[in-house]
């Protein structure tokens, strides 16, 4: 017997349905030369300190640092799992051969393994990796299985890991809780959860330090257009009011006007944090929310798989293109009959092979989006939409600079028109940019003359400076992605994308874990530190727990690690001796700080 074995029942049942094996058994489904079954997500995790020696058992700063010669591997203690594992085992032991049907990245690469490490398989195994759920992605799959030995690599990136986090975090969280903490309270450490705290911490900090500083800016109206003087900000009132004094004198001369013909691209196709950023920012949705949402449309087959970090699709996606498009007609059929039965245009900034590693970016499969829930509807639309736009022509726009002067005082006004819309209609009024704040277009101006005059109304305005704003789960997923940096430029978002803190597919899951650990709250879609979570980040010391650049730097390793370019082995030594360092210098503080604050009221 051929034996599959899929991440969850449901998705089980569709491979088993799609195989032919319709005989329902206890804990698989068996049929046509096959039996497919299922783990529930993780059945197996690394052991806990007191497994490997009972010494580990006590919490005691002498016992640090907890480094096993060799990490193992055990069934969760939960019934339904232990009872599961058996017929998986069973099965394993008489199999010809086992189909590892987990899901195709590297977490589904670890959960599968571990199950058949655990159960001692001995057969050969084969992988099937897809990009959705779709009876078509799954026959061609299957068709193209591919030998375990290709994804080794995606196994030790995520085996370094699990590692690693346990490394850090079983060690940090006993260090601390153990050296400041007070009344039983667990500080819990995390390599990718402290730094994460610490940017939020570190916002905060600058939000309360921060002193608003007044200045002065210079505006006229003429024909009911406002135009801002050249020279910017003045930092005192008496320069500014210098000045109004001039500009008070004379009319408003046009000196020049300029108009630049330009394009706007259609923005990119989602991947996950994307997704995850625009959910929040439009129905603010949380980002395990939005998580949630993307994989019940993926197993509901509309959508394709979602834990990706690329925005553009392979080029043997291209043919499938006007498929796809035909198959999302029905309900967006104002918005898909101009593209069908033309030539899809190949454009680099969809296509593109050297972008895209495991995975494209999220799309719809083409198949009738039925039985959504509002929220999935929600979602759904924000995906088929970029789609659909990604094939539009590009936005023709206008820009128009316009000069004036008053004096020796210059003044100046841009404006934007939009001559064709283009991808613009998919999306109706919304601004392109949805990776950056929404702001109001610039206006579309009168028709000015150079060398025309006339009165106008100056003003000088009083203005204060504003302190940063607060993280949402929007901007903080995208600074997350970038190591600390939030930037808004694609390109160099992409640059940074490889030093990213989590993966995309983690991260909603490490800003959950400070919600419940109380280390952080949220106000309407504002996140703020807690007394705990403050005074948490101000008692480590060591940069390397808390920075976001050096956690981005493991992170680039073990992407590298997945690719053959970096040794595991090497890895997991670095944080190793991190880790002893760390116990070493905490041990050594001779000061008496505590953390005091166990729960806060919200």
């Amino acid at each position: 017997m051929k034996v599959c074995i899929a991440e969850k029942p449901s998705v089980a049942r569709e491979i088993a349905e799609i195989l032919g094996a319709t005989k329902k058994m206890n804990g698989y489904i068996e049929g046509n030369g096959y039996q497919v079954t299922w783990t529930f997500g993780h059945l197996c995790t690394l052991k806990e300190p007191h497994e490997y020696t009972t010494e580990w058992k006590r919490w005691s700063l002498s016992a640090l640092p907890m480094i096993p010669p060799r990490f193992g591997i055990k069934l969760i203690e939960n019934p339904t799992y232990v009872q599961q594992f058996k017929i998986i085992e069973g099965l394993m032991q008489q199999a010809e051969m086992v189909i590892n049907c987990g899901d195709a990245g590297q977490e589904g690469e670890l959960i599968q393994r571990w199950v058949m490490q655990k159960a001692g398989c001995k057969c050969p195994v084969y992988r099937l990796w897809i990009s959705s759920l779709t009876e078509e992605a799954i026959r061609e799959g299957f068709r193209k299985l591919k030998e375990e030995k290709e994804f080794a690599k995606l196994y030790e990136a995520g085996l370094s890991r699990a590692i690693g986090d346990w490394l850090l975090g079983m060690n940090a969280t006993r260090l601390y809780t153990l050296r400041y903490g007070q009344n039983k309270q667990v500080l819990s450490i995390g390599r990718v959860q402290t730094p994460t705290l610490a940017l939020i911490v570190n916002r905060q900090a600058e939000i309360d330090n921060f002193k608003p500083e007044p200045y002065w800016e210079l505006k006229t109206i003429y024909r009911n257009t406002t135009f801002s003087a050249t020279k910017g900000k003045f930092t005192s009132k008496e320069e500014g009011e210098e000045f109004l004094a001039i500009v008070q004198q004379e009319d408003f001369t046009i000196t020049d006007v300029s108009n630049k013909k330009g394009k706007e691209y259609a923005p990119r196709l989602f991947d996950l944090t994307s997704l995850q950023v625009e959910c929040n920012k439009k129905f603010s949705f949380s980002a395990d929310d939005t998580l949630k949402l993307i994989q019940s449309l993926y197993e509901k087959k509309v959508t394709t798989y979602p834990r990706v970090d690329t925005t553009y699709l392979s080029d043997d996606m291209y043919p499938k293109v006007p498929g796809i498009l035909k198959g999302i007609s029905g309900q967006y059929a104002e918005l898909v009959n101009p593209l069908l039965g033309i030539k899809i245009p190949k454009s680099k900034k969809v296509f593109d092979n050297s972008k895209v590693t495991d995975h494209h970016a999220i799309i719809p499969t083409g198949v009738p989006a039925n039985n959504l829930t509002e929220n999935e509807r929600k979602v759904y639309d924000l995906v088929v939409r970029r789609f659909i736009a990604a094939f539009y022509p590009d936005c023709d726009i206008s820009t128009t600079t316009v000069l004036g002067k008053v004096g020796k005082v210059e003044f100046k006004v841009t404006g934007k028109q939009i001559l064709k819309p283009g991808w613009r209609v998919v999306f109706g009024a919304e601004p392109k940019d949805t990776d950056t704040e929404p702001v109001e277009e610039e206006g579309i101006l009168p028709l000015f003359t150079k060398g025309e005059s006339g009165p106008h109304q100056p003003a000088l305005g009083e203005k204060w400076t504003q302190p940063p704003k607060a993280y949402t789960e929007a901007t903080l997923l995208r600074t997350m992605e970038t190591a600390g940096k939030l930037v808004d430029n694609d390109e160099l978002r992409d640059a940074l994308k490889e030093n990213g803190i989590g993966r995309p597919s983690t991260r909603a899951a490490i800003i959950e874990t400070l919600f419940k650990r109380n280390y952080i709250r949220k106000e309407r879609k504002s996140l703020f530190p807690t007394l705990t979570g403050k005074e948490l980040i101000g008692v480590i010391h060591e940069e390397l727990l808390k920075s976001a650049e050096l956690t981005g730097l493991w992170e680039k390793k073990l992407r590298q690690i997945e690719r053959g370019a970096y040794d595991a082995p090497a890895f997991l030594n670095e944080l190793k001796e991190m880790v002893q360092q760390i116990v070493k210098n905490v041990l050594s503080d001779n000061t008496v700080r505590r953390i005091t604050i166990i729960r806060e009221k919200e």
